[in-house]
């Protein structure tokens, strides 16, 4: 199953020349996941993918910098025929935002549904969960972690041989978890099957600063997308506005022993060079995404995530380069 990140914008509270403000694409197989929509975000998938018909968005909380192009997005949809529903989760006040916001969006004609979620609460799929968790922010603030489940073990055909069981079907039964007979009678899935493997884990913050509850969500992921507003000159001003600083960031993934670090949100005033540098003193497995890179997560055992430079805009030309930064 293909999971893919594509970051739309990953600038600080005000979009920049180079960088749009938050919004995070994921796409596992079919399903088109958008996390936050800051100001400018359908303009970012026309400029890159193309208008991607997402089916769920989910906001970490309601500053303007995180869902500006929510009115936009949806009345656009609206004006090019989109008929499948429209899944909207976030914190408690989601549904009094959009008591705000309906003067602007007007009637849609695609069913539009609201959920309010609050920390602990899942959004089941068939093979995979997004749960919220609590981020320290200066107000009610939720991050994202999309988790798949475990995955059966390696099937061994040569052990279900060996046990008289008959190629073909029961096979298929096996790795499906069930019993079939073999030359000497029952045969489980236990004695053919190796060990459960897990599935993959990303961890969304939104603007938040360092806490155990990000680190617990965070726990072994793949990747974690963490806010990193300042630099650590700045620590004081990040904890009075409830963001992180680079170090900060790096910190709570090297406690929660993520793969990768993806950090967002960083400030325009900063290079973004140097502080990716100082936060690889703390995390090497550090990047900063731009604006149309995607991050390619395959299964563990098949390797480790991979930044893809520029990809959203090269997919089409060939695909991007690969690398860190």
């Amino acid at each position: 199953m293909d999971l893919e990140v594509t970051f739309l914008g990953t600038g600080a509270s005000a979009p920049s020349a180079r960088r749009s403000t938050a919004a995070v694409l994921v796409a596992r197989g079919g399903d088109r996941l958008l996390f936050d929509c800051g100001e400018g975000t359908q303009r970012q998938m026309q400029k890159s993918l193309g208008l991607t018909q997402v089916d769920e968005i989910y906001l970490t909380h309601f500053h303007a910098d995180h869902m500006l192009g929510l009115p936009g997005l949806l009345k656009t949809y609206d004006l090019t025929d989109r008929e499948a529903p429209l899944r909207v989760f976030g914190p408690p006040g989601l549904k009094e935002l959009f008591a705000v916001l309906r003067p602007l969006i007007g009637r849609l004609r695609y069913p539009l549904e609201l959920e309010e979620l609050r920390p602990g609460e899942r959004v089941d799929h068939d093979d995979y969960a997004v749960e919220s968790f609590e981020a320290a922010h200066t107000v009610r603030a939720s991050g994202w972690a999309l988790v798949e489940d475990s995955r059966p073990g390696r099937f061994d055909p040569e052990a279900a041989k060996a046990l008289g069981v008959r190629e073909g079907p029961d096979f298929a039964r096996l790795q499906r978890g069930e019993e079939v007979e073999g030359a000497r009678g029952p045969v489980t899935p236990d004695q053919v099957m190796g060990e459960s493997r897990d599935g993959r884990i990303i961890v969304i913050t939104g603007d938040t600063a360092p806490s155990p509850q990000t680190v617990a969500a965070a726990a072994d992921a793949d990747l974690l997308i963490h806010d990193a507003s300042f630099a650590e000159e700045d620590a004081q001003r990040a904890a009075e506005t409830g963001h992180s600083t680079v170090g900060q960031a790096a910190a709570v993934a090297a406690e929660a022993h993520v793969t990768m670090l993806a950090l967002v949100h960083i400030s325009a005033r900063y290079h973004v060079g140097k502080v990716l540098e100082e936060a690889r003193e703390v995390f090497p497995d550090c990047v900063a995404p731009r604006d149309f890179d995607q991050i390619v997560i395959p299964l563990p055992e098949k390797g480790r995530p991979e930044l893809v430079t520029d990809g959203a805009r090269n997919r089409g030309a060939g695909g991007g380069e690969t690398g860190s930064r």
